[in-house]
């Protein structure tokens, strides 16, 4: 579904980002603050326990940050290295979510096995990463999966931003369903990966 909508999204986003470029912005420049402000509003916001605020907050530059790509665009000024800097800058951003989210449950929050998930789905996240930059780095693409990472922002947010709002259940259902989804779409990833590569390798001693 989200990526029948990024057509969509790009056409919406592209008079904002031809703007900003007009203003002298760059797209890094939209990437690191994106970044800045997702792990500011992680860090600051969710092991204080100020679950709503941080979801608003972490959810504003994350749209932000959708606009390095309508930037970009608008300049001309793509670049392998832009590339690289917003995937590197987009790990730390999940990275700062969960770990804000694993210092509540671990202070306030007093929840030890929703820490755990919630690491888990950390860590899962960096392995459903990986595994479509490895594979791509050995010549095959590999982007299949029920999570991937717009999929695992919005349920994370959600789920935290409904439970700062006081609705019972929704960050735990959130959390652990998120966790299965992850460990799910490592699994294929890891099969999708093998199956294309024993066809490249087939492919080339034919």
């Amino acid at each position: 579904m989200l990526r029948i909508l990024r057509p969509a999204l790009a056409r919406l986003l592209f008079p904002i980002g031809r703007g900003l470029a007009r203003l002298g912005v760059t797209p890094n420049m939209v990437t690191l603050v994106g970044t800045a402000g997702v792990v500011a509003g992680a860090l600051f916001c969710y092991p204080r326990g100020d679950l709503f605020v941080g979801t608003l907050v972490i959810t504003l530059f994350v749209l932000f940050d959708m606009l390095d790509g309508a930037v970009a665009r608008a300049t001309g000024a793509t670049s392998k290295w832009g590339a690289f800097l917003d995937s590197t800058l987009d790990r730390l951003s999940d990275a700062a979510v969960f770990s804000g989210l694993l210092l509540w449950f671990m202070t306030e929050g007093q929840d030890s096995v929703l820490a755990g998930v919630a690491l888990f789905c950390m860590v899962a996240g960096f392995g459903v990463s990986y595994i479509k930059a490895r594979a791509e780095g050995l010549g095959v693409n590999c982007d299949v999966g029920v999570a991937e990472r717009t999929e695992r922002l919005i349920l994370v947010l959600v789920s935290v931003g409904l439970h700062g709002m006081g609705v019972p259940y929704v960050l735990a259902g959130g959390l652990w369903l998120l966790a299965v989804l992850s460990a799910v779409t490592i699994v294929q990833r890891l099969l999708e990966t093998r199956a294309r590569l024993m066809e490249a390798s087939a492919a080339g001693s034919a």
